[in-house]
């Protein structure tokens, strides 16, 4: 019997240790992928210690897991109903999957599937454990398995280590791609320094935009974010002044046409009701973040403005191949992430390096030789 190393979660509160556990074979449409890197998520520590109190609704693996959401690496095995990917391939693993039968799943709407689950992270429904028993390796292991309908075939312009970050990025192109993101359009980013907000910003860059008015709270990084393109970044410090004078004061009194909320669960509601007081007259707002707070919306203020307020959840495989061309057409510029690399063996290491990362700009990843 083949083996490997992986990482495994054997209960909820403590720490990842490394077994030797048996390797993974394809099913006829799936292939193994030899993991080259994996991204560290900052919220890896939460799903570890306080996802079934805070979360129970939405299922883990079974344990002892591995975990690793954002997987790169080369195929070295395909299943016998496998066309176009080959061995020796370099791919990203989307690890979002539906159960494949439903409505949305038949629709392509993989992302509404009751059972979308996330592999090596959590599920959204009952069906997620079906998906977990099939798939139950992910990226912290050295080797793992995927539906050849779950990669993105990465250009040589993509190191493996920023394609593990495709899932924040993926993330937030498909919000940008709702909120009808392109040339001559004004984008608010609140967290535009945090690990989604970076990655908005080079994207909304890339599609682009003409405007970006890039907001969070540490002034250093703002202003790190600000150097990528200083004729169309904008900064401002929460706290500093109104978000929403602040931007119609260089749109004219007009507003932005697209306000993109990515900031984390702990900011207060206030910061997101000021950006959307930002919009202009139907103008549209992007939830990609987890605020936790409920808002309280003046529905009648969103009507007579045109205003929507939608909610977008990952990306597609489509967007994911989209981010790849990007790259390989030099209109995707990732070279502003700084990769701090972390051995399997090191895994909690690099757990505790996430805490100490200098905003979005660090991109922590497990790499495998």
């Amino acid at each position: 019997m083949a083996t490997m190393l992986a990482a495994r979660l054997h209960e909820v509160g403590t720490a990842f240790s490394i077994d030797r556990v048996e390797k993974p074979t394809p099913r006829p449409t799936d292939v193994v992928v030899r993991v080259k890197a994996c991204g560290i998520i900052p919220n890896m520590k939460n799903v570890m210690s306080h996802w079934k109190e805070w979360y129970p609704y939405l299922p883990l693996p079974p344990f002892p897991a591995i975990f690793g959401l954002d997987a790169a690496g080369e195929v070295t095995e395909v299943g016998a109903r496998v066309r176009d990917i080959v061995v020796g391939d370099r791919v990203y693993v989307n690890p979002g999957i539906g159960c494949g039968a439903c409505s949305a799943c038949r629709t392509g709407e993989f992302t509404n599937c009751d059972a979308y689950t996330f592999l090596g992270y959590f599920g959204f429904g009952e069906g997620s454990s079906t998906v977990f028993d099939e798939y139950p390796y992910a990226g912290f292991a050295q080797y793992m398995t995927a539906p050849v309908s779950s990669l993105v075939k990465l250009p040589p312009a993509v190191s493996y280590e920023e394609a593990a970050r495709f899932g924040y990025l993926g993330t937030a192109y498909s919000g940008l791609l709702k909120s009808g993101a392109r040339a001559g359009k004004s984008v608010l980013i609140s967290g535009a320094t945090g690990t989604l907000g970076v990655g908005a910003v080079v994207l909304a860059l890339a599609m682009g935009c003409t405007q970006l008015f890039c907001i969070a709270r540490n002034r250093s990084l703002l202003e790190r974010l600000q150097s990528i393109d200083p004729r169309r970044i904008r900064i401002l410090s929460v706290g500093d002044r109104p978000i929403a004078d602040w931007v119609k004061e260089h749109t004219g009194g007009l507003g932005v046409d697209i306000f993109l909320d990515a900031i984390g669960p702990g900011a207060p509601a206030a910061v997101t009701l000021d950006g959307l007081a930002s919009l202009r007259r139907g103008g549209r707002m992007v939830d990609i973040g987890q605020i936790s707070e409920p808002l309280p919306i003046d529905m009648n203020r969103l009507m007579c403005s045109q205003n929507s307020v939608i909610g977008s959840l990952w990306f597609s495989l489509a967007e994911g191949q989209d981010m790849a061309a990007m790259c390989a057409a030099g209109t995707l510029d990732l070279s502003v992430f700084e990769h701090e690399r972390f051995p399997l063996e090191k895994i909690n290491d690099a757990l505790s390096a996430v805490d100490q990362r200098r905003g979005g700009f660090t991109n922590v990843v497990v790499v495998h030789e």
